[in-house]
């Protein structure tokens, strides 16, 4: 989770040039709050990693227990209740799971298509090479759970990335350039990854039984 994460938190000494005179003096009255404090908080889906002054990284699912082992007093502005919440509140990975199981369905599916095999040629007399049509049925089957699957990622994938800019967005509004935010790379690509590839399954599959029907219809 160190690498692969959604959303992180640290503490920072830079004051946004365009903060009003009252934002300055909340800017600076956070800074005097915060001190010395030196906190990286990366979150994910099931759990949190924290790191104290680049040392060694600390994960847990127990924001509480995160807390204790390093000192509520090194954790000013509670940034590891705020990841915590983040994970609790907007980030959901039930989409996830049941894409997941669809789309393992689905090349469970794939994997009964029968591949190709030897026939003799009954004007010939010589083998040759087929590879008959998969089943309408199954490869129906196998369409809807991939397109079913490509859905429910795409809707993770959104959700993901809206819910992590917005948090990311109001985490350093809300702290007056005193929180550093970023959004992780890692989480955002492999959200992104797997939409593609059950796209590509799915579009595969619906010309693969577009043509059959085609070529069906031209043997009538």
């Amino acid at each position: 989770m160190t690498n692969i994460y959604i959303l992180g938190l640290s503490y920072t000494n830079s004051t946004p040039s365009n903060l009003s005179p009252t934002g300055k003096n909340l800017s600076a009255t956070l800074n005097g709050y915060k001190g010395t404090s030196q906190l990286d908080v990366r979150t994910g889906y099931f759990g949190l990693c924290i790191r104290q002054r680049g040392i060694v990284w600390l994960c847990s699912s127990d924001a509480n227990g995160l807390t204790q082992q390093i000192g509520a007093e090194n954790d000013p502005l509670n940034l590891i209740g705020a990841a915590s919440e983040f994970k609790d509140n907007v980030l959901f990975s039930d989409l996830l799971f049941m894409a997941i199981v669809l789309a393992f369905l689905s090349i469970l599916l794939l994997a009964t298509f029968p591949g190709w095999h030897e026939e003799s040629n009954g004007s010939t007399g010589s083998m040759v090479d087929v590879k008959p049509f998969p089943s309408r049925t199954v490869s129906r089957v196998a369409l809807t759970f991939s397109s079913v699957a490509t859905v429910l990622l795409l809707i993770a994938g959104l959700w993901q990335h809206v819910g992590s800019v917005g948090a990311a967005a109001m985490a350093g509004m809300a702290n007056y350039g005193n929180v550093k935010t970023d959004i992780g790379a890692g989480a955002v690509a492999m959200a992104w990854i797997g939409f593609t590839l059950t796209t590509l399954v799915s579009v595969g599959l619906l010309v693969m039984i577009l043509s059959i029907m085609a070529l069906d219809r031209l043997a009538e």
